[in-house]
């Protein structure tokens, strides 16, 4: 018996897309590799790098909200003009509406163009504003602390810090919120935000059912005034676009280990030949369960190849070309089902690789046993000893292959 085990190799490149005019554009890379301590998490790792909020000042509550925030110069928003003391439109102010619902976008396999849907949401918004004209944040109608505490829907980090000119802070902004705004007592000869600071949560597909290899996608939205990104009409950007180019790399993992001495295979009867040689108690069925160890976090299929096929399977033969065909079966360990969703016990193997199609894990499968039951039945053994003092062979390969 040969076994043999295939899984396709990765490819190790990035692919951007093409940068649109007046676009920010930000790199957004995840990964999927089973990890053995923990089979049973089997989500995506973001690997982008973070700046902010996150990393630096409230890192325990942003993993406990699934959150993660990039703090960059590039994107920067200037008035053009006056913020009016008094004002009760919150456009005419510093109002913060964002992306917070979430938005599909589509990555595609880099080879295969297999696609698959990534969600994402804008889930906080912060930044550094900076105050003109000799004002300070005496002007706000709350002050500074309007800043630490925003107006609903908007919640707080506990974070804000500067001086009385300008002040660094950040908000969580809840999924499907509406605008946030703050309103000035006083006028405001002009406000500028250098640093523009966002939060955001994805929802990643189940690698389990995804090819090894590189996704690919991209996700626009607009900036300014009616836009995604709308700070109102005072507040106006420097990019009207901003790009999101996400990069997703799934590293599978497929491996078979057969225990030494396990790639030949001898059938016995039930309680070995003892029954046959001492009391003549001829043997209804020969058979073998082999144990092999699997390793598994991706698709999979089953196929079988003979030396001497027979029908829809393989077969034993004497030296006199005497025939008979040899059944295979196969049990895989919980946490794989077929393609129905079933356990897999004892599923017949055939070389039309029919039934064997598709295996599917609902963890990482890491080094568990699995059975190849071996098998030639009653009216084949009744054939076989009527070829007395012959030896049976034959060459079975199982083949364990990602390639779905």
């Amino acid at each position: 018996m040969k076994i043999a085990h295939y899984l396709r190799g990765l490819c190790s490149f990035g692919l951007l897309l093409p940068t649109l005019a007046l676009a920010a554009v930000q790199d957004i890379t995840a990964s999927f590799r089973p990890d053995p301590s923990s089979p049973m998490v089997n989500k995506f790792v973001n690997t982008t790098p973070e700046s902010g909020i996150c990393p630096w000042h409230i890192p325990e509550r942003c993993k406990a909200l699934g959150i993660f925030s990039i703090r960059t110069s590039d994107i920067t928003f200037a008035s053009n003009g006056p913020i009016q003391g008094g004002h009760t439109d919150p456009r005419k102010g510093a109002m913060f509406k964002v992306p917070s619902a979430w938005r599909d976008l589509t990555v595609s396999h880099v080879e295969t163009g297999k696609a698959e849907t990534v969600q994402m949401r804008i889930a906080g918004i912060g930044g550094r504003f900076d105050l003109q004209g000799g004002v300070d944040h005496s002007v706000w109608t709350r002050g500074s602390l309007g800043w630490l505490y925003p107006n609903p829907p908007c919640t707080h980090t506990g974070y804000t810090t500067g001086t009385r000119w300008l002040l660094l802070w950040s908000w969580i902004v809840p999924s499907n919120a509406g605008a946030c705004s703050m309103f000035a007592r006083e006028d405001i000869p002009g406000l500028i935000y250098p640093v523009f600071e966002y939060s955001y949560e994805l929802k990643t597909p189940n690698p389990l059912t995804m090819d090894s290899g590189l996704y690919t996608g991209s996700l626009s939205y607009t900036m300014g005034p009616g836009g995604d990104f709308d700070f109102g009409d005072i507040m106006i950007p420097n990019d009207n676009v901003m790009s999101f180019n996400f990069t997703l790399e799934v590293d599978h993992h497929l491996k078979v280990e057969v225990p030494p001495g396990g790639n030949r295979v001898q059938l016995e009867p039930q309680g070995g030949w003892q029954g046959w040689l001492q009391n003549g108690r001829k043997p209804t069925r020969l058979f073998r369960d082999q144990t092999v160890n699997l390793w598994a976090s991706s698709q999979f299929k089953m196929t079988l190849e003979c030396g001497a096929p027979m029908g829809n399977t393989c077969s034993v033969r004497n030296a006199a070309g005497h025939q008979v065909p040899l059944e295979l079966a196969v049990t895989l360990p919980p946490g794989l089902s077929d393609a129905g969703g079933r356990p897999v016990n004892r599923l017949p193997l055939r070389l039309d690789g029919s039934g064997t199609e598709l295996f599917q894990p609902s963890r990482y499968i890491d080094r568990k046993p699995s059975t190849l039951h071996f098998e030639v039945q009653a009216d084949s053994v009744a054939q076989m000893l009527e070829q007395p003092g012959s030896t049976y062979n034959g060459d079975v390969t199982v083949i364990w292959d990602s390639a779905i």
